[in-house]
């Protein structure tokens, strides 16, 4: 197996030197160069050309994003973001970064996300010289991409169509369009999608905000239900709704938040809607 060239990237000098011992004594890793800011970075990937970039996010002067903006396309490396923060995760994969590790590094999940750099390296050299180029300029095209549609405002929920969950020092990545229901345990949000439950920290009004305003609708004060599961909707004599989603779930309309169900129906003759019944 050929060795996975790399250059570790983070302005904490402890984090640095940890990252650094935790792959030096790694024979599939060679590493080319540590730096400790983000002009450091550039200039070493420009000098050693390697195959993967380890990148801190938060970095003053110029951040982790702002390193891959200045790389030029034909020395553009693979990507790993090794962060404490888990906000930029949802940016991280629009941008197609092999993976998102959060701090503290966990040595098991750091190897899952080195697994994955081999296995995308192995997918570009697999294409030959020039495929291997192309997959360097696309990579490009998605930093520079991203970087004009945070400069515009652009809604980052609506153009991703992705929801970014942290769980035990790892991301998963739900597409919206799976998403069935929402519904909040306490201090944290129950995401239902696909027959799984995946658990978030967070409130149910920051979480609407991330979510598509269209198609995700607050029926109460713990719930959001994505519209396009309905399939049943039952009318109560004092106001409320019952829901039944295309995989069985039922779920309670308030009348504080029944306003969205009642607009849906409207625009919405084909809805299975029964007669009213008391409640």
């Amino acid at each position: 197996m050929s060795k996975l060239s790399v250059v570790l990237v983070d302005d904490e000098p402890l984090a640095l030197r940890l990252l650094k011992s935790m792959l030096e004594e790694r024979k599939d890793l060679d590493i080319l160069a540590c730096c400790r800011n983000g002009r450091e970075a550039v200039q070493a990937v420009s000098e050693h050309n390697p195959d993967l970039l380890i990148l801190d996010v938060q970095m003053p002067g110029m951040n982790g994003f702002d390193v891959v903006r200045n790389l030029q396309a034909d020395t553009m490396p693979l990507v790993i973001f090794a962060t404490a923060y888990d906000q930029y995760a949802l940016k991280a994969f629009e941008v197609h970064a092999v993976d998102y590790v959060l701090k503290p590094l966990d040595p098991r999940r750091l190897e899952t996300a080195l697994d994955r750099a081999r296995q995308r390296q192995a997918q570009m050299l697999s294409k030959g010289e020039d495929g291997h180029q192309e997959e360097k300029n696309r990579l490009m095209r998605s930093f520079e991409s991203s970087a004009s549609k945070a400069s515009s405002g652009e809604n980052a929920a609506a153009s991703t169509q992705r929801l970014a969950i942290k769980d035990r020092g790892s991301i998963t990545m739900v597409n919206q369009p799976d998403i069935e229901w929402i519904d909040a345990a306490g201090d944290y949000m129950c995401v239902h999608a696909k027959g799984e439950t995946h658990v978030m920290r967070s409130t149910i009004k920051d979480l609407q905000k991330q979510l598509c305003p269209d198609t995700f609708k607050r029926i109460h004060r713990s719930t959001l239900v994505n519209l396009n599961f309905i399939v049943h909707i039952k009318v109560l004599t004092k106001g409320e709704y019952f829901l039944t989603l295309s995989s069985g779930a039922k779920l309670k309309v308030s009348r504080n938040y029944r306003l969205p169900i009642k607009e849906f129906l409207d625009s919405n003759k084909q809805s299975d809607l029964t007669a009213p019944q008391a409640s």
